[in-house]
Parts: C-alpha cells; structure tokens; sequence
C-alpha cells in the first residue's frame, strides 16, 4: 500500500511507519517543502531495486558485447588462453 504523509507527521510517529513498511510491506512517501519528497521503503524492497538495477546492468553489458561480436570486434581465445591470462 502506498501512503503519503507529510514530514511533521512522519516525525510525530515514525516508529508507526516504520513497523507499516517493515511489516506490512507498504511504502511510504514524506512530502517535503519545495517537493524534495522521499520514500520510505523496507530493506527487501530496497534490495529487490537494488538487485533490478544490477541486472539491468549487466544486461546492457552483454547487449553490448553481442553487438560488437556481431560487428566483428570480438577477440578469440582457447580456453587455455584464458587459463594462462588468469595466472598472470
């Protein structure tokens, strides 16, 4: 569920916010002057996001890769190649 609540609130009951976003899941937006909002939300959500940013990430990544294997840029190399470039 998603609640907004401005900063005065918050502050007079943050301990009941913060148990609705830790155990119930919700997020909770504290409207601030001259909109600098923020968002309360729990550590799993927090690390759900984080986890969706890295994936993305390293999709673009292989995206990339793909993309200058298809232009001819790849390099070749024997698994032994790599074997000896990872002693170095």
């Amino acid at each position: 569920m998603l609640n907004a609540v401005n900063y005065s609130t918050i502050r007079e009951n943050l301990k009941a916010y913060c148990d609705l976003v830790s155990d119930k899941g919700d997020t909770v937006i504290v409207t601030r002057k001259n909109e600098k909002n923020v968002v309360l939300i729990s550590m799993d959500e927090w690390n759900s996001l984080q986890r969706a940013v890295h994936n993305a990430d390293y999709l673009a990544k292989i995206d990339r890769s793909l993309a200058e294997i298809k232009a001819g840029r790849g390099i070749r190399k024997t698994m032994e190649e790599l074997e000896a470039m990872e002693n170095e």
